[in-house]
């Protein structure tokens, strides 16, 4: 019995064949392989930046306002950014209780259904992020710290990893449906 990524990994080894995967997926795994390498410097960039913060006050009695905010830009950053990374491995955090109950073509209509839902949900995210990158950028947001970064900056980074995400499902979504409309031109 596999659990967790070890499973996940196993099925998208035997399931990425290079006729399986579109030119929208093959583009895709590009994408997220950069932005997962990006994401992960930004979190030893945060850590960086926090470790900084606890020495500089314990031992130097320094005040540092911009390490929170930096530190908190670089996560939602990584957070979002490789969002679509994380749902191409289906590494999200699912139930796995009833996968082994369902029989293989129930469990294939289970997962394809919620990954329509997600569809929706991140579809929404994503235009509600971009409407408010726009706001943040014609109005000027800044953050109310004392370092003021303008806001647009973790807003579009939230807007880009969701549509990258939507993207993400959307392929998932297509991808059965494409697969079957293959198979009937062939059969």
């Amino acid at each position: 019995m596999q659990h967790g990524l070890d499973a996940v990994e196993t099925e998208l080894r035997s399931a990425s064949s290079a006729d399986a995967a579109g030119p929208v997926e093959r583009f895709l795994d590009r994408i997220n392989q950069l932005i997962v390498i990006v994401s992960s410097i930004a979190l030893v960039g945060a850590a960086c930046v926090l470790t900084y913060s606890v020495a500089s006050r314990y031992f130097l009695h320094f005040s540092t306002d911009w390490q929170d905010e930096l530190s908190v830009f670089f996560i939602v950053g990584a957070v979002f950014m490789s969002a679509a990374a994380i749902q191409a491995r289906r590494g999200h955090v699912a139930i796995e209780a009833i996968v082994g109950l369902l029989p293989p073509r129930v469990n294939a209509v289970r997962q394809w259904l919620v990954d329509l839902a997600s569809l929706v949900f991140c579809g929404y995210f994503a235009w509600k992020s971009w409407t408010l990158l726009d706001e943040a950028w014609v109005e000027n947001y800044h953050s109310g710290s004392t370092w003021g970064p303008p806001l647009w900056i973790p807003y579009s980074l939230m807007a880009v990893g969701m549509t990258l995400l939507s993207v993400q499902l959307l392929a998932q979504v297509a991808k059965p449906l494409r697969v079957a409309r293959r198979g009937r031109r062939a059969g």
